[in-house]
């Protein structure tokens, strides 16, 4: 018998066990099971596709508490798969073993994870996950970002290094997309996504669960060949490729997988890929797309604060005072004053296509407010929304006039209906990534 050849033998009882405990536990885990994934996918517009939708069908894990990432749902799966394991211990006890199924359930999760490695993979190739920070973010002290902001905006200031991340995820994710070479795509994945795994957790990331459910997936295909791999490695012993070939009982059966296998390629390679290129280029998903007040982008100090026609002296600890405002080159202003502010920490990855669910330039931010604005620049008028979900319903209704290139005078009513009179002039303030940009790494900065 020649070494490619492969016996079929029989299980053992534990095997079989085991077996069956897995393959409903990762059904239940990959199957879409809840109501919420159908109403997501019928209500795309295939003639306005975006690939963030494609992004938020992927990003499914079950859910039976109302909240995805709680951990519960993960003991709720165990709990129905090992019933599952018992009723079909009882009920199967002719069938020795499950080659075939074990084949197809490995299919199953490597395309399962091939797909989610994918949709993440190209939104660091082009370094879209983690953008530059904005002007507000430059403008925001250190101590005034959550952990996990700190965590973003460090690597988004480093773009390469971004890519260079999605270009190892896209590796792992096309290894994976052919059987002989998923054990080696097994041996990237588990220290990169278990790296992602253990970052979420010392920065209190939002994407712990989903990055600890990758690595589940992946140490089930590696499991397939570890005890070969410590064979061939630990005890340097001749070890062979198990070979075992799927069986097809219909003929239309191979032509199909087929078929499946170039979707599969056409929609998450070819087409998120592209997708994900034009956004690159034309329309980051962080940041709003909406425009802002034209040639106004900067940070300005707050040179007269008037509330209720009484001046306010500048103050490091008055809360109502305003300190200094940055106008960002889309529709958000943001105010750094010394009122509180309530941090929205919702960091769960998301591809937003709307401009006003963007929110990635707030989260995880305290020491500024933030608000987005509608402007008519004919009439000068202006209102202000705080974006900021624990502020919902806080407005500014202004009007503005710019007597000069570097001046803005805004006047009005505030969140509490008092009136504002605000002088605020645009300070000429370099920022060291925009100058490393202009003289290259090595040049000479002057700030």
């Amino acid at each position: 018998m020649s070494p490619q050849e492969t016996i079929v033998t029989e299980w053992s009882p534990v095997e079989r066990a085991l077996f069956r405990f897995a393959f409903i536990f990762f059904l239940i885990l990959i199957l879409p099971i809840n109501a919420d994934f159908f109403k997501q996918l019928f209500s795309i517009n295939l003639l306005n596709l975006h690939f963030g939708q494609l992004f938020e069908l992927v990003r499914y894990t079950p859910d039976f508490t109302g909240n995805p990432t709680d951990w519960v749902n993960a003991v709720v799966v165990i709990l129905i798969a090992l019933i599952g394991t018992l009723v079909w211990t009882i009920r199967d006890k002719e069938v020795k073993e499950y080659s075939q199924l074990y084949y197809w359930l490995r299919v199953v999760v490597r395309y399962r994870l091939a797909a989610a490695l994918l949709v993440f993979a190209f939104i660091k190739l082009y370094p879209l996950q983690s953008p530059e920070p904005s002007i507000s973010n430059l403008n925001t002290a250190y101590g005034d970002f959550s952990a996990w902001k700190l965590f973003s905006l460090t690597l988004g200031v480093v773009p390469g290094y971004q890519s260079f991340l999605g270009g190892i995820e896209l590796l792992a994710a096309v290894l994976l997309l052919f059987r002989r070479t998923t054990t080696l795509a097994t041996l990237i994945i588990i220290p990169f996504t278990g790296n992602v795994f253990f970052s979420n957790l010392a920065y209190e990331g939002g994407e712990a669960y989903y990055s600890f459910y990758l690595v589940l997936l992946t140490g089930f295909l590696l499991l397939y060949d570890l005890k070969r791999l410590y064979s061939l490695i630990a005890e340097e012993k001749p070890t062979f490729p198990n070979q075992l070939q799927p069986a097809y009982p219909a003929r239309w059966m191979k032509p199909t997988q087929w078929l499946l296998k170039g979707i599969f390629y056409f929609i998450f390679i070819f087409w998120y890929g592209l997708e994900a290129k034009a956004a690159y280029q034309n329309d980051p998903y962080q940041y709003p797309d909406s425009a802002g007040l034209t040639n106004s982008a900067g940070i300005y100090n707050v040179k007269t604060f008037k509330r209720n026609n009484e001046t306010l002296p500048y103050s490091a600890e008055d809360p109502a005072r305003w300190k200094d405002v940055v106008f960002e080159k889309w529709a958000t202003i943001s105010i750094r004053s010394n009122r509180p502010v309530v941090i929205d920490s919702s960091n769960i990855e998301h591809i937003y296509q709307l401009s006003s669910q963007r929110n990635y330039e707030y989260l995880g931010s305290g020491g500024r407010h933030y608000y987005s604005y509608d402007v008519n620049e004919t009439e000068g008028k202006i209102q202000l929304t705080n974006r900021n979900k624990n502020y919902q319903g806080e407005e500014l209704e202004l009007s503005f006039s710019r007597p000069d290139s570097t001046t803005i005078i805004l006047q009005g009513l505030d969140e509490n209906r008092d009136s504002l009179y605000v002088i605020l002039e645009k300070t000429d303030k370099k920022y060291l990534l925009e100058e490393v940009k202009k003289t290259g790494r090595r040049g000479a900065l002057k700030l």
